[in-house]
């Protein structure tokens, strides 16, 4: 479930950070490693100790994952909508910042946000993101840990045929957009979109009265398709 981008080293400091722990606390997994199969020290920072991230993150995961399988989240109407925090304590995280590092650190393993919200100013713009109940509860049914080999991948759905000479005014949404694009799948469209790769759609033409999801217009998409192949 690591991302592709490239390793790097952290301390316990940071790694208590990140997982909401003590130092202290990272330090007694380390010394349990013989039991518990936490990852070995990669190098030192003077007699700071290192660890991979990636190899802590995921062992983290596999943690966690066995621990919620136990876990029963609280009863809500399945079309209510949860931020990153909400969504965290709902899946049974004592992390509350969990959502937030497998959206950013791992693109394609958690779903899309079913709403985004393009909240602030012009001069100081941010998103919310925000997931139905209904989209955790058929995450936390296929995750790995739930009767699935923690390395399976599943399949991602095909991208449509999207023509290029169509209406260039029509509307297109995510999945669309990404087969415009040439990308693989809807996930490692949104991947890229969110890491600031496509600047020409970091804003929407439209967004949709239901559910809030985002359009573009074929004219824009194939703007930032052709200025895509020129950086290739």
């Amino acid at each position: 479930m690591t991302s592709g981008r490239e390793s790097r080293l952290v301390d316990a400091a940071e790694i208590a950070a990140e997982q909401g722990l003590s130092p202290a606390r990272i330090s007694m997994l380390y010394n349990e490693r013989a039991e518990n199969g936490f990852p070995e020290i990669a190098d030192m920072r003077g007699r700071a100790r290192l660890w991979d991230r990636a190899q802590v993150t995921e062992w983290f995961a596999r943690r966690q994952g066995a621990r919620l399988q136990q876990h029963k989240p609280p009863k809500l109407d399945p079309e209510d909508l949860l931020n990153a925090a909400q969504a965290s304590r709902f899946l049974g995280y004592k992390n509350p910042n969990q959502v937030t590092t497998y959206v950013r650190d791992h693109p394609g393993y958690f779903p899309e946000p079913d709403v985004i919200e393009e909240l602030g100013t012009a001069e100081n713009p941010y998103r919310r993101q925000l997931w139905k109940v209904q989209t955790l509860l058929d995450w936390m049914a296929t995750r790995p840990g739930r009767g699935k080999r923690a390395g399976a991948k599943r399949a991602a759905p095909a991208l449509p045929d999207v023509p290029v000479d169509g209406d260039p005014n029509e509307l297109l949404g995510a999945t669309q957009a990404a087969a415009l694009l040439g990308f693989k799948s809807l996930n490692s469209f949104s991947s890229s979109l969110a890491q600031g790769n496509l600047p020409l759609l970091a804003t929407p033409d439209a967004l949709t009265e239901k559910g809030g999801r985002r359009r573009w217009t074929r004219q824009r998409i194939l703007e930032q398709a052709a200025q895509r192949n020129i950086r290739k």
